[in-house]
């Protein structure tokens, strides 16, 4: 199994569906599931936050609707894909060859999880894994040069602020693919985690 973030910048770009296909086509092989970014959707609750001024808990818990909402997108836009629920009730879960993450509020019970601006789809897709347990996780980003840390990639904005602290509660082997070339680089070792 292989965790794909599709980051919400993507969803202007006519690389969105170039790279949904090709997920599509990976998932013959092995099962993926992609974890949506929040894109617009999360820049409305940033706008209507920064309008009303009301507190980060309850912007965080519209920023998970706006992954939500941005993952059901992606499924419209690839009908193979199956919409996938975790945390669920069920002790064993299935999974279609080709799943997207619809986060909820029980999200919002994980102690882990700090309800802020600092933990973004970044950090979630990172805890999703952790949970799952997968070959590793792949970050879908913007970006030209190859970077060895998650320090560096924080301090240049592509990952999210709590994405260390995350990365802290358990390794997990991360690929970071430049989504503008295919090119790809990876950020930790299976056998030796890079630890920020």
């Amino acid at each position: 199994m292989i965790i794909v973030k599709v980051g919400g910048s993507l969803f202007g770009s006519p690389l969105l569906q170039h790279w949904l296909d090709t997920l599509s086509q990976l998932s013959q092989h092995e099962a993926i599931i992609i974890v949506p970014g929040g894109g617009p959707f999360a820049d409305q609750v940033r706008m209507a936050q920064q309008q009303h001024q009301f507190d980060d808990q309850h912007a965080h818990h519209m920023a998970l609707l706006a992954m939500s909402q941005f993952g059901l997108m992606l499924l419209g836009l690839n009908q193979q894909a199956k919409p996938f629920y975790y945390p669920v009730e069920q002790s064993k879960i299935t999974l279609p060859n080709l799943s997207v993450w619809l986060p909820d509020k029980r999200l919002l019970t994980d102690p882990q999880l700090a309800q802020n601006w600092d933990t973004t789809s970044d950090s979630l897709a990172l805890w999703l894994a952790q949970q799952l347990n997968p070959n590793k996780l792949s970050l879908l980003k913007h970006q030209s040069q190859p970077q060895s840390s998650i320090h560096q990639l924080i301090s240049q904005g592509l990952l999210d602020k709590a994405f260390s602290t995350q990365y802290a509660q358990g390794a997990v082997v991360i690929e970071v693919f430049d989504v503008n070339q295919n090119a790809g680089f990876c950020l930790t070792q299976p056998k030796h985690p890079l630890m920020p």
